[in-house]
């Protein structure tokens, strides 16, 4: 049985989509924090149980049965470390043969203070445990684009702090197909794959995209974190998220997040969504 965390998720949900596509529903369990908002994976078949990453004692009797288990990480601002080793620890007990963990792309000594950090040590008390292993590290998400530039159409300026750096982005559904395809397969004992688009792109390219969507001129100008930060406070986020928003013009500036690798388009077989093809279906609807 495969087991699947965060289960009402972006990714979790997804990727159990796409496993329903090749494997018998009554192979498929998904770990879930409330119950109710699973009902249409329970109507499929799904095997819907209930538990939190801080809930060991649950987590021990959720993975009974599970050969696989996908662990989805934990969202910033929490203490990820703990709630991941907890999943760990209690996936041992419980008899699992194999985890998976998604973590986030790096290519470089840059590290994002509230989610990196917590990956390094994941990863690292992972291969410790004596699980069989296998570390996703995912790229940025195209959907997470919305958050750095907005979801709407910029009437002529992208501001964001990510200097000439650019980004492998792909978009959650690509990264769930290419996840379901590791869950099913074999061959991936102890492995690291960075699961990303094929191609890189900078701030620049999203502007010079969305001005032919457009039809009119829209242009990227770096902006200095601050007055970034600032922007965004003034839009409604909390000062921490505004932060963590800048982090990723930092990682993206320092090429943490540039690196292309052909693991999704082999999974997949054909090329990831592109950014013209995102952008057009996202931010142009209809067209």
């Amino acid at each position: 049985m495969i087991l699947v965390t965060g289960a009402t998720g972006g990714l979790g949900h997804e990727t159990i989509n796409f496993l329903l596509t090749t494997t018998p529903a009554t192979e498929i369990a998904a770990l879930v924090r409330d119950v109710s908002k699973a009902t249409d994976l329970a109507d499929r078949g799904v095997d819907v149980r209930q538990a939190d990453y801080f809930d060991y004692p649950a987590l021990v009797q959720a993975f009974r049965g599970a050969e696989k288990v996908l662990l989805v990480s934990a969202v910033a601002f929490t203490d990820r470390a703990q709630q991941h080793r907890n999943v760990i620890d209690a996936a041992k007990e419980a008899g699992v043969k194999h985890l998976f963990y998604t973590s986030i792309q790096r290519s470089s000594d840059f590290v994002l203070t509230e989610v990196t950090e917590s990956d390094l040590a994941t990863e690292a008390y992972l291969k410790a445990s004596g699980l069989v292993y296998t570390i996703l590290k995912n790229g940025y998400y195209f959907e997470g684009l919305a958050y750095l530039i907005g979801r709407e159409v910029p009437d002529a300026e992208i501001r964001f702090p990510a200097g000439e750096g650019k980004i492998a982005l792909v978009t959650r559904t690509d990264l769930a197909a290419a996840t379901a395809a590791l869950l099913t397969s074999e061959g991936h004992d102890n492995q690291e794959y960075t699961l990303t688009g094929s191609e890189a792109y900078s701030f620049h390219d999203i502007a010079r995209e969305l001005s032919d969507l457009a039809g009119r001129p829209i242009t990227y100008t770096n902006s200095e974190p601050a007055p970034y930060i600032a922007q965004q406070v003034a839009a409604g986020f909390p000062e921490p998220v505004a932060n963590f928003f800048a982090q990723w013009g930092a990682a993206t500036r320092h090429d943490m997040l540039a690196g292309t690798h052909d693991t999704v388009e082999r999974l997949l077989g054909h090329k990831p969504t592109s950014l013209r093809e995102y952008l057009r279906t996202t931010y142009f609807p209809g067209t």
